[in-house]
C-alpha cells in the first residue's frame, strides 16, 4: 500500500514540479499547521448565544431535520421515548458508550431497551451526541471512537442527536478552535463528521430522495 501511495504522492509531485525536500514550502506548511489560521467567517453566525440557538435550530429545520429543545439533560430519555412513540417505532434504540447519555436513567417514564456498542446495520433507531453545532448551517460535529461510534451516524434509519446548547458555535472557524483547546493542538479524532440533515440525495432526475447514503430521519435534541 505504502507503494502505491509512494507512486501516487511522486506523480503530483512531478506533475507540480516540486519535490517534498523543498524547504520553503515545508516551512510554509508547518506555519500553518503551528498557527491554524481562521478562513473567511460569515457574519450571520455572529449572534448571541441565544439567537444562536435559535439560528441553529432554524436552519436544521431547513435541511428537513426535526427539532425540539429540554431544560436538562435528564429529561433526554423521555423526549427520546415520545419521539418513538410519536413515529410508532419500537421503544429501542442504540447508543454508544458516551459518559453523558450512559449516566442518564433511561428506565424513569421511558422503559427505554438502550444496547451499547457500534451498530452492524441492524438498529432501526441510534442516539449520539455531538461535541459541538454550528449555528450558520444547523450542523451537528460528531466525532468517531467508542463513545459515538461513526457507525451510529450513517447505519440506522432514524438518527437521534443529542447537542448542549452551549456547545452551538457561530460558524465552522469557532468549532474548530474549541475542538483543538479541548483536545489538545494536534490530537483530533480519527474522523469529525459534520452532519447537516438526514442523507439526501438529488442524483436522478434532480428528484430529492431522503435516506439515500444514510438515515432517512434525523431529529435534534437541544439541551439547555
Amino acid at each position: 500500500m505504502s507503494t502505491v501511495r509512494d507512486a501516487m504522492i511522486a506523480r503530483v509531485r512531478r506533475n507540480l514540479g516540486v519535490s517534498g525536500t523543498d524547504v520553503t514550502r515545508r516551512a510554509a506548511v508547518a506555519d500553518r499547521l503551528a498557527r491554524a489560521p481562521a478562513g473567511l467567517v460569515p457574519a450571520r453566525g455572529q449572534l448571541d448565544p441565544d439567537a444562536r440557538v435559535a439560528l441553529f435550530i432554524a436552519k436544521a429545520e431547513g435541511v428537513q431535520a426535526t427539532t425540539e429543545r429540554v431544560a436538562a439533560a435528564a429529561e433526554i430519555p423521555a423526549a427520546v421515548a415520545a419521539y418513538l412513540r410519536r413515529h410508532n417505532l419500537p421503544q429501542r434504540v442504540r447508543t454508544g458508550d458516551d459518559p453523558r447519555l450512559a449516566a442518564l436513567d433511561w428506565s424513569v417514564g421511558a422503559g427505554l431497551d438502550v444496547t451499547r456498542g457500534p451498530s452492524d446495520g441492524s438498529d432501526l433507531v441510534c442516539v449520539s451526541h455531538a461535541v459541538a453545532g454550528v449555528a450558520e448551517t444547523g450542523t451537528l460535529v460528531l466525532t468517531s471512537g467508542p463513545d459515538n461510534p461513526t457507525t451510529l451516524n450513517f447505519l440506522p434509519d432514524v438518527h437521534m442527536v443529542v447537542v448542549d446548547a452551549g456547545t452551538i458555535g457561530g460558524d465552522y472557524e469557532t468549532v474548530w478552535r474549541d475542538l483543538r483547546s479541548r483536545l489538545g493542538k494536534g490530537v483530533m479524532p480519527r474522523t469529525v463528521n459534520f452532519v447537516t440533515g438526514p442523507s439526501r440525495s438529488a442524483d436522478i432526475e434532480q428528484t430529492l430522495l431522503l435516506g439515500a447514503h444514510g438515515p432517512r430521519s434525523l431529529h435534534v435534541i437541544v439541551v439547555g
